[in-house]
Order: structure tokens, then C-alpha cells, then sequence
């Protein structure tokens, strides 16, 4: 099996600056791809849809290398050659996977926005005392030393990128499953907000009550000073107009690029930003850890519909902090090492509303009540306590 690892360097100026220059490059490839499809899309409506409606990777890739590179583009030199490469790939299969109906139509990265990565060479990537020896940009020093790996075997797609205040290398490598002894017991975690996880075995002898981590004092001080910051930008802002066009677009006083203080705040958001993503990510990988480490022989989880309960305007951003679709991944990949089975229960299971002692379901259970009472055998017991025995009961009919 295949399994990736995330480690920070610590470049030299020089380094950070090919950084930049690299991350550009695969931006700017991956938008010229984007706009000479659609520009290749209009002229095929325009000629009454005939010839060709997209341009292939091959033939974009080609005329960068022997025209754009040559001519006008001679800065593409200074950036490895996969890095525009597989810039060029991404897009294809961004614009392939939006063709097939999979996901949305692929947009053009912004250099504020967008996620600042690019691809390393994986055939020249070599390990090294506490770094490794990568195309263009030389020997580069890691915080931990890369995973050892057979000398006939690469890493997998290697690539680089920044979080706002750190760069980082991310590989995959093959490791061999372990062989683990299974307690042969049936997890059922019930995920909420509430709470972030109710765990419990069939018999209910073994429960576990994972708390929300975006209710705890850190989280909300950091929330708070995170409004804090924002205002003053706001604030910084509404003092730069000069007035509005007709339009109501504000005419700056300064350009903000001019604007210094306006930077400076800005990477003060982005810095809170990322340490509020760094806790919850922190705290999902202990949590799916602890769970994973109990060595069951299945665990059960719910198929939630995510994007249905995201248009509940009032829980929309406490289930977006929760970050369920992360949870479960982290499960299944943690639970692959040992072998255990993942199961969803489908997604019209009512665990909730279904007795755990007897079976009776209770068609008229609401939200709101939090503690379940059995109408028939009068059981009365926490609702996503009584929802985690039936999961970790559930069978697949």
C-alpha cells in the first residue's frame, strides 16, 4: 500500500526565491491551458461547430517548449521543465474530470488565493542527510530526515508548497500493510456537532465521547482575535477611499499594492488562519489515531450528506468546522495499515431514530431531542450514543 508523508524545509533566500519563481511558472501553466481551451472552445461554436472543441496537454506543452520558451517566455528556463509540465497536466485532468461530469468547472488560479504548490522531479529526488537533492534547486534541508525507501523504488509525486508561513515537501511511498492481531469487535462512530465523535461497541461496554475541539477557549480566543484583525483591515480599507465610480468600485487613495500596513494585516489573518486549521487538523489525526489504535475488526460510520446539511443556514458553519469528509478520510487510510474493514451505513439508515435494545424505530424524533426514550421498552439513553451501538451493529443486507 501507499502511503504519503509531509515534512518542512528550511530553504535558503536563494532557494525561497526559486520557490516563488517555480510556483508562478506551474500558476501560469496551469491558467494558459485553461484559457486556450476556451479560447479553442469558442472558435469551434463561432465555426458552426465544427474541427476541434479542445486543444490536447501534448500540443500546449509542445508549443510552450518550442515557441513561448524560446521567444517571449525565456524566464521559463529558470524553473525546472516538469513544473510547467505537470502544471499543464493538472489542468488537463481539472478540465477532463469537469468534462466527465465529475467535479465543477476548473477555474484560472489567482496568485492570492490559490494554493501555492508545484511538482519536483520524482526520478532526480534523492534522499540526504537530513535533506534531499532536488532539479534546479539543489540540496535543500528538511526539519526530519525523507522515509527510506528501497533503492529501486521513487517516491511518488513529490511536490512543494506553502501554507503562509512554511514550505513544505509532500511524497508517497510504498510500505507494507501491517500484519496486525484484530480484537475482532464492531466500531459504530456517530459524527455531530455537538459533540465530534460518539463511539461505541455492540454492547455499549466501550464508549468514547470525542469532544468539539472548535468549542474549546483556545479555538474561540483565536476566533475572537481573528474578527479583531478583520475589522482593522476593514477599517484600513474604508480610510484608503477615495470615492466610489458609478459602479460603486472604490477609487483608491494609494494602490494597494503601495500599501505596506495593509499587507502586514493581511498576513496577520492569514497566520491566525492557519494556526486555527493547524489545531483541527492536529486534533482530527489524535482522534482518528486513538480510534484506529483500538485494533477493531470493523469500524461503521454514517454516509452523511454533507452538502444537504450545509444548506441549513444556521449549523452550515459548525458542521463546515468539523470537517467530516477529512474525519473519515484519515479513518480509511489509517485503517487500511491494519487491515480493518470501513463500512458506510447507507445513508437512509436511521440509526437515530432505532431502538439499540429492541429495534423499535421512532419515526417522530426530532433534532431536538437529545436524549432518546423508547416508546416500547422505555430505554432512555443519549441519541448519538443510542445511533453509535446501532452502527456498530449495522450489517450489510
Amino acid at each position: 500500500m501507499y502511503t504519503a508523508v509531509k515534512i518542512r524545509l528550511i530553504p535558503t533566500k536563494e532557494q525561497e526565491v526559486l520557490f516563488w519563481k517555480s510556483a508562478g511558472t506551474a500558476r501560469w501553466a496551469y491558467n494558459y491551458f485553461l484559457e486556450a481551451n476556451e479560447a479553442a472552445y469558442k472558435e469551434w461554436l463561432e465555426n458552426g461547430k465544427t474541427g476541434k472543441n479542445t486543444i490536447s496537454e501534448g500540443e500546449v506543452r509542445k508549443y510552450i517548449n518550442n515557441v513561448l520558451k524560446q521567444t517571449t517566455h525565456t524566464w521559463l528556463k529558470e524553473v525546472g521543465s516538469n513544473v510547467m509540465k505537470h502544471g499543464v497536466k493538472d489542468a488537463n485532468i481539472a478540465l477532463q474530470r469537469y468534462i466527465r461530469g465529475i467535479s465543477g468547472r476548473p477555474k484560472l488560479k489567482s496568485r492570492h488565493k490559490s494554493k501555492i504548490s508545484f511538482y519536483v522531479n520524482y526520478e532526480s529526488l534523492a534522499r540526504r542527510p537530513n535533506g534531499f537533492q532536488g532539479e534546479k534547486i539543489g540540496y535543500v534541508k528538511t526539519v526530519s530526515p525523507l522515509p527510506k525507501i528501497p533503492k529501486d523504488k521513487k517516491y511518488s509525486n513529490p511536490r512543494i508548497s506553502f501554507d503562509g508561513k512554511h514550505w513544505y515537501l509532500s511524497i508517497g511511498y510504498e510500505v507494507k500493510q501491517e500484519a496486525a492481531e484484530l480484537t475482532g469487535e464492531s466500531l459504530g462512530i456517530d459524527l455531530g456537532i455537538k459533540s465530534l465523535a460518539i463511539v461505541s461497541n455492540r454492547e455499549a461496554t466501550e464508549t468514547h465521547c470525542y469532544k468539539n475541539i472548535n468549542k474549546s477557549v483556545k479555538v474561540r480566543r483565536l476566533e475572537r482575535k481573528l474578527r479583531r484583525e478583520q475589522r482593522k483591515a476593514s477599517r484600513k480599507l474604508e480610510a484608503n477611499i477615495k470615492r466610489h465610480d458609478k459602479k460603486r468600485r472604490p477609487i483608491w487613495i494609494r494602490p494597494l499594492k503601495k500599501c505596506k500596513n495593509m499587507e502586514k494585516q493581511n498576513r496577520k489573518i492569514r497566520l491566525i488562519h492557519k494556526r486555527i486549521t493547524d489545531i483541527r487538523n492536529n486534533y482530527l489525526h489524535q482522534t482518528t489515531s486513538e480510534i484506529v489504535k483500538t485494533k477493531p475488526s470493523q469500524i461503521v460510520m454514517e454516509d452523511l450528506n454533507v452538502k444537504g446539511m450545509m444548506k441549513n443556514k444556521h449549523l452550515s458553519e459548525a458542521i463546515a468546522k468539523q470537517k467530516f469528509y477529512e474525519f473519515k478520510r484519515q479513518i480509511r487510510y489509517k485503517a487500511e495499515r491494519y487491515g480493518i474493514r470501513v463500512i458506510e451505513a447507507g445513508r437512509w439508515y436511521a440509526s437515530s431514530k432505532t431502538c439499540s435494545h429492541c429495534g423499535n424505530v421512532k419515526k417522530n424524533l426530532k433534532l431536538s431531542d437529545r436524549i432518546y426514550i423508547c416508546s416500547v421498552c422505555g430505554v432512555k439513553l443519549d441519541r448519538d450514543l443510542n445511533a453509535a451501538i446501532n452502527l456498530a451493529n449495522y450489517k450489510i443486507a
